[in-house]
């Protein structure tokens, strides 16, 4: 549903292995707003809600709440380093138009 490049995994097990607070995987989800409709959103948790999709991507685990997953269905995330700003960046195939920010899209 959602794959990780190998950038993106070592992004995020290099924050889990800083982090101080338990980390169970990584959240990703869609929210209303951004530039185009809907943001992209991340971060670190414990553990999953009750109605998370987890996904095992090369041994880190990703919860997708199920109002998320019809967005996200067929998503790349990559970490990107550049000389004008580095982060993750999302290749989304449901997304017909992308912001510049590359955090919105529309569908």
């Amino acid at each position: 549903m959602i794959n990780l490049t190998d950038s993106a995994v070592n992004a995020i097990k290099s924050a889990i292995s800083s982090s101080t607070q338990p980390t169970g995987g990584l959240r990703v989800m869609i929210e209303a707003g951004g530039c185009n409709g809907f943001k992209y959103k991340m971060g670190l948790v414990e553990e999953p809600k009750p109605d998370d999709t987890v996904i095992e991507c090369d041994g880190l685990k990703v919860f997708v709440d199920n109002k998320s997953c019809e967005h996200l269905m067929g998503t790349t995330i990559d970490f990107v380093m550049a000389l004008e700003s580095s982060g993750f960046t999302f290749h989304n195939p449901n997304a017909t138009a992308n912001c510049s920010c590359g955090k919105s899209f529309s569908s």
